[in-house]
């Protein structure tokens, strides 16, 4: 299997969309996700992170340029109870309301598809964290078109108990830039965590992503112990 660093993966493509990075830290003590968006509109670009309780949603940065808040405005993160929700889209609220209603990570995201954004169909990308007494696992799930046919959606689903420690799963929505935008393939990759603090990890995501087309940044550490979190938000719009 390919481990790669953080640097080295960043920089392989100029334009990954929007990407989920989950894993477990380095002293095993920790869940830590991130989660990025890019943009090459000017509406895409028109964006900030912003906190909201243990949450955290978009918002356009200028109203007044915002053209279309369908597939823009939405909540990456949500928390319920010992899980931590995180998505590129509305599919976030979606796996909330219904996982409250008993129903699985995996049986909640069925309800949902690819975005429709033709003729990217933009994959919806989605992970969550379980943290409970010292220990976590997690999962992501990615929905995309059958090879850019919006008849068919294929749903993928990847599962990770007792993750190794200073690993993390990575995947993200395009393969480069393009028109149509490829979709994303295969499984999760695997990128090594170094052995840091929230603020040097967040440094070296947010410096690694290319400067032209990232937008926002979310990063937060879950303490396995006691689920305390520490969280750091980059905008290049400030």
């Amino acid at each position: 299997m390919k481990i790669s660093t953080i640097a080295n993966e960043l920089n392989s493509l100029a334009y990954h969309g929007r990407g989920i990075i989950i894993g477990k830290s380095a002293d095993g003590k920790k869940a830590i996700t991130a989660y990025f968006i890019m943009g090459r509109s000017e509406n895409s670009r028109n964006r900030v992170f912003v906190a909201e309780g243990d949450a955290m949603r978009t918002k356009a940065f200028d109203e007044s340029k915002m053209i279309d808040p369908h597939l823009i405005i939405y909540y990456p993160v949500r928390v319920l109870g010992n899980k931590t929700i995180v998505t590129n889209g509305d599919q976030t609220d979606t796996i909330y309301d219904l996982m409250d209603k008993q129903m699985t990570f995996e049986q909640a995201l069925r309800t949902r598809e690819f975005e429709d954004d033709k003729p990217n169909f933009t994959p919806r990308i989605s992970g969550i964290i379980h943290h409970e007494k010292g220990e976590m696992n997690f999962a992501m799930f990615i929905l995309k078109s059958a090879e850019g046919d919006d008849s068919s959606c294929e749903r993928f689903t990847f599962a990770y108990n007792n993750p190794i420690a200073g690993k993390a799963k990575f995947i993200h929505t395009y393969n480069g830039d393009g028109n149509p935008l490829p979709s994303y393939e295969g499984e999760p990759k695997t990128l090594e965590l170094p052995d840091t603090d929230i603020d040097s990890l967040t440094d070296l995501i947010w410096t690694n992503l290319n400067e032209d087309n990232k937008v926002s940044l979310f990063v937060r550490y879950i303490d396995l112990e006691n689920g305390e979190t520490e969280t750091r938000i980059v905008n290049k719009n400030v």
